[in-house]
């Protein structure tokens, strides 16, 4: 047997095992974003609204739509925090753009260390009220595709409550 293949083989199985033992431990979800305009203006627009819903002193009126935290910023990489004001559990935030004749924008968000079902809700309303606060999903060629399976609570929650 190539030692290459035998190599490649243990490398799969073991990042195979690592992917499960994660996705046992946390809620999480994922969304797939097309914008009919450039990834800088939505990067841009997604920034601004991280910033404008910063860590407040009373997050009493805005419901989840608060306590985002900016981790990190390059051309085709934001990473966030968002910390429930009402649970205090955090989503590890990330959106990931890449550049073609559209915008494609991967939006990932886990909670730390929880198995709770609730989180995912959690976990894919801190994502959408980004998109909603910040209006892309008024933008040019917006499109959003998920599914129960990869972000449960997507076909079910509303966000507007939270």
């Amino acid at each position: 047997m190539d030692l290459r293949f035998l190599f490649f083989s243990a490398a799969l199985v073991v990042g195979a095992t690592v992917s499960i033992c994660l996705a046992d431990r946390t809620a999480q979800c994922k969304i797939k974003w097309l914008f009919g305009i450039t990834c800088e203006d939505v990067g841009g627009k997604l920034l601004r609204q991280i910033q404008a819903w910063q860590i407040s002193q009373s997050c009493a009126h805005t419901g989840e739509k608060c306590s985002y935290e900016l981790v990190s910023s390059a051309p085709y990489l934001i990473k966030a925090t968002h910390t429930s004001p009402r649970t205090k559990k955090v989503n590890n935030l990330q959106f990931l753009f890449e550049q073609s004749t559209i915008c494609k924008v991967t939006g990932d968000a886990v909670s730390e260390f929880s198995k709770d079902p609730s989180d995912n809700s959690t976990n894919f309303c801190s994502l959408q009220n980004l998109m909603d606060g910040s209006e892309l999903v008024d933008a040019e060629g917006y499109r959003q595709f998920s599914n129960k399976w990869i972000c449960p609570g997507f076909d079910v929650v509303n966000c507007t409550l939270s």
